[in-house]
């Protein structure tokens, strides 16, 4: 399988003497087809950091090399696991696990990133080719919404990221000492006409949602009003955002929806204000 891994020389420096027999060179070949080199450990924490990786938190590392970022995650009280199709690796990488006190929650398994099961993470952690990374995007999508995803120097295809780190990083054994850390939180579907009803503010009201993964395209509409704009709109997991100004009744208003997606229901809170008067309203919209 061709995939690029960063691996081996700073770990030792964290986890002490005892781990240094684990260590890998800072170049090596995994099946004779793409080197992969080490991950200097700034990277290893600006990934976790920008995927805020905490306790409660299941991290699946595809391609999880030396261990590195599965037990940093550990470190920050995650549950994590490394998939790995080397054998080698994932002995050193429980050498390192074990080394650094956190082999309960800094688990390994020897297999195809492919085959791996990652219905049950929080958080994926990628070091690959743009093309593996293209290839894993579907299964990505289908994870549960809000689930994250950060990858180091390649993107996911046409998907847009929703958070970017750039950072110079002079230890960096290849490429320029630059590194580009990018995030994406799996959006809910949302694609379709959502109604709801408002009775003392617009009666009913329909949302008419294109989905181009986390970019939508809305166009509103209520009984009781007329002359809708969208200035903005935001979809972050299952977390929809909407602001939707025009006429509701005989007044200019500003309405501000916040809602969670849960499948076919948006439940929510829908604050207005025509600048002299505030309005809140509970909300559920179906489709």
């Amino acid at each position: 399988m061709n995939r690029r891994r960063l691996l081996g020389a700073g770990l030792a420096a964290l986890l002490g003497p005892a781990a240094a027999r684990a260590q890998m060179p800072a170049y090596a070949w995994d099946d004779g087809s793409v080197p992969f080199v080490v991950t200097p450990m700034e990277v290893v924490a600006r990934m976790l950091q920008l995927a805020d990786v905490g306790p409660g938190d299941t991290v699946i590392d595809l391609g999880s090399g030396d261990g590195r970022i599965v037990i940093e995650a550990a470190r920050r009280g995650a549950r994590a696991l490394g998939i790995e199709l080397d054998k080698s690796l994932v002995a050193a990488a429980e050498d390192n696990a074990r080394a650094a006190g956190l082999a309960e929650r800094a688990r390994f398994e020897a297999m195809d990133l492919f085959a791996a099961d990652l219905s049950a993470a929080t958080v994926i952690t990628l070091y690959l080719l743009p093309e593996l990374n293209a290839r894993l995007r579907p299964r990505l999508l289908a994870l549960t919404p809000g689930t994250r995803i950060v990858s180091h120097d390649a993107g996911l295809g046409d998907w847009p990221f929703d958070e970017r780190l750039e950072l110079r990083v002079p230890d960096k054994p290849v490429g320029v000492g630059f590194s580009r850390v990018e995030l994406w939180v799996v959006p809910a579907r949302v694609a379709g006409i959502w109604n709801l009803e408002l009775p003392e503010h617009g009666g009913r009201w329909t949302l008419r949602i294109a989905q181009r993964y986390q970019l939508l395209e809305v166009e509103v509409a209520a009984t009781g009003g007329r002359d809708f704009v969208v200035p903005g709109v935001r979809l972050r997991g299952a977390q929809l955002a909407l602001v939707t100004n025009g006429i509701v009744g005989r007044r200019a208003w500003r309405n501000v929806f916040s809602g969670t997606v849960e499948g076919g229901r948006i439940t929510g809170e829908l604050l207005a204000s025509d600048g002299n008067e505030s309005r809140s309203f509970a909300f559920t919209a179906v489709r």
